[in-house]
């Protein structure tokens, strides 16, 4: 979506503490463990910024998503989730850009009507020691399950729904867990600010130098994308 407005910072420490509706403030809960034990378990914090919606598993465990429905027009916002894990461990996300249907146009039938544009940036960070153990690069990889409009000249077209083709894929069974290969998925593309119109909500993060706003080869036709990424067993300093 090129157009948005809403602030959205929410800890999210169990799913059903921010749910699916749109939040000012900050909320919190006991955090979720993700196949770990207290004596070996360390707390990370996830922060991430994306246009326009996003849900985050740690080794196949959903542990937060987006408290700003991908509904809500004009949802720029950024989120923090906790959870309690082990280095090391396999992050997976679903990012989707707003699209009205499967044309993948917003705003149709109104002097708007165009094609959105994806993008997302995260990092991940041990609360006890500060360190930012991941952070999205080019070494993510991602996997695009629905692309459209397929030809951009459909962008204005007065039928879209009918007109406007599109490519749509099923989620890999068990694509978020680790034991799951990724090696045929395509690596990230890495983007300046500029070409995903960062606003709301990004700056109120304070990003690692080294990490990156990411998506597809295609910020408009590629539209909901699968993405996963191996932390190290060890973080160097």
């Amino acid at each position: 979506m090129k157009t948005k407005f809403a602030i959205s910072i929410c800890t999210v420490l169990l799913l059903a503490s921010c749910g699916s509706q749109k939040t000012e403030t900050a909320s919190t809960s006991s955090e979720v463990s993700v196949n770990t034990t207290e004596a070996t378990s360390s707390t990370f914090t996830a922060e991430v910024w994306a246009d326009n919606w996003f849900s985050l598993y740690i080794n196949g465990v959903l542990v937060g998503e987006d408290s700003v429905p991908i509904t809500t027009e004009k949802s720029f916002n950024a989120e923090k989730i906790s959870f309690a894990a082990e280095l090391p461990f396999t992050i997976a996300m679903v990012t989707k850009d707003f699209k009205q249907d499967d044309s993948g146009l917003e705003y149709i039938g109104s002097d708007r009507q165009q094609m959105g544009d994806g993008g997302f940036i995260a990092q991940f960070t041990n609360e006890q020691t500060g360190e930012v153990v991941a952070y999205t690069n080019s070494d993510w990889r991602g996997l695009v399950i629905h692309r459209a409009p397929l030809d951009k000249s459909c962008e204005k077209s007065a039928a879209p729904e009918t007109e406007c083709q599109s490519s749509i894929a099923s989620e890999p069974e068990k694509w978020s867990e680790p034991s799951f290969s990724d090696t045929s998925w395509t690596q990230a593309l890495e983007y300046p600010a500029e070409a995903i119109g960062v606003k709301d909500g990004f700056n109120d993060i304070s990003w690692a130098k080294d990490a990156r706003l990411i998506w597809s080869s295609d910020l408009e036709i590629d539209n909901t994308i699968l993405w996963r990424y191996s932390t190290p067993s060890s973080i160097q300093g």
